[in-house]
Parts: structure tokens; C-alpha cells; sequence
């Protein structure tokens, strides 16, 4: 799958991106956090991420380190010591322009759901993207739909996440 490398100019300086330290059991989920990454230094785009060189984590850093960009997080490139996972999510937000969501687990939701109620509190006005990997998301943007038809969330809280099916729609659509 040859991509034209060609550089974009991007809105974004840093993105902070969610995702598992298993790599899933499609190969598709592997093939977008390695485009997600090459998308990124495609746009000159730094990545800001937990940390974690093993499964999706390590295969965005990788390919985000190979392209030359900065890489914030525990494992490859500046590493950042904090004292717990709330400061953690903290500085990583605080050092982010906007925030993706590739395919996880239990740890990636909590990210996510964390930026989004922030947006939602009116904490930050970054935006927060879904990869939606195969329709991985397609149950969690059902439930959020069914929220705000039951009246638990707003409609203008809807529109806080952005969900594309690939790295290049969605940053695109982000920006």
C-alpha cells in the first residue's frame, strides 16, 4: 500500500492519540495506526501518546518516529514523568491540539470518554476523532446517538466527535 509522503500543511502542531497495547486481531487495525502515523508526518503533525511500544501504541510511535516527527510519550522519543494516570491524561491533553482514537480496549474508552466530557464541560474546544477502523465504533457512536435521542446527552454535545473510516478523511475532517 504505497502513499504519496508528500507534506500537508496541517492546523494541528500535535495530536494525542488513544489506542491498544494490543494490536487487535484484523490486520486492518494494524494497517491504520501504521497510516494513522504516516498520515501524521505526512502534515508535520508531532504525536502525543501514553507511552508503550507494544501493539497499536507501538506500531503509531514507530511510524511516526521513522518519519522524523517528535514523539511525546514513555517509550520512544521524549519521555515524561508523571505521578499518576490522571496527570497523565492531563499533560498529555495539555499538550495536544486535537485527539484520535484508534481501536482499544477498556484503557483507550476511559481516554476518550475523559476528552469528551472535557469538550462537553467546556475545558477544552480541541477536536476529538474516532478511527473507525472496519465499523469498529459503530456500537459506541449508537449508543451516544441513542443518548441524545433519551435526552442524556445534547444534541450540540453529539457533535463533538468526528468519525471517519480513515486516517485521511479524519484528520481532514478534524481540521
Amino acid at each position: 500500500m504505497e502513499r504519496d509522503m508528500e507534506m500537508k500543511q496541517s492546523k494541528f502542531k500535535r495530536i494525542c492519540v488513544f489506542c491498544g497495547s494490543s494490536p487487535g486481531k484484523k490486520n486492518s487495525y494494524r494497517e491504520a495506526a501504521i497510516d494513522l502515523g504516516r498520515e501524521l508526518v505526512s502534515r508535520n503533525i508531532d504525536l502525543v501518546y501514553g507511552g508503550g511500544s507494544i501493539g497499536l501504541m507501538g506500531l503509531i510511535s514507530q511510524a511516526v518516529f521513522d518519519g522524523g516527527r517528535h514523539i511525546t510519550g514513555e517509550t520512544v522519543g521524549e519521555v515524561k514523568a508523571v505521578s499518576d494516570m490522571h496527570q497523565r491524561k492531563a499533560e498529555m491533553a495539555r499538550q495536544s491540539d486535537a485527539f484520535i482514537a484508534l481501536p482499544g480496549g477498556y484503557g483507550t474508552l476511559e481516554e476518550l470518554l475523559e476528552v469528551i466530557t472535557w469538550a462537553q464541560l467546556g475545558i477544552h474546544d480541541k477536536p476529538v476523532g474516532l478511527l473507525n477502523v472496519d465499523g469498529y465504533y459503530n456500537s459506541l457512536l449508537s449508543f451516544i446517538d441513542k443518548a441524545v435521542e433519551e435526552g442524556f446527552i445534547s444534541p450540540n454535545a453529539r457533535h463533538i466527535i468526528l468519525s471517519a473510516p480513515t486516517a485521511q478523511d479524519l484528520v481532514k475532517y478534524m481540521e
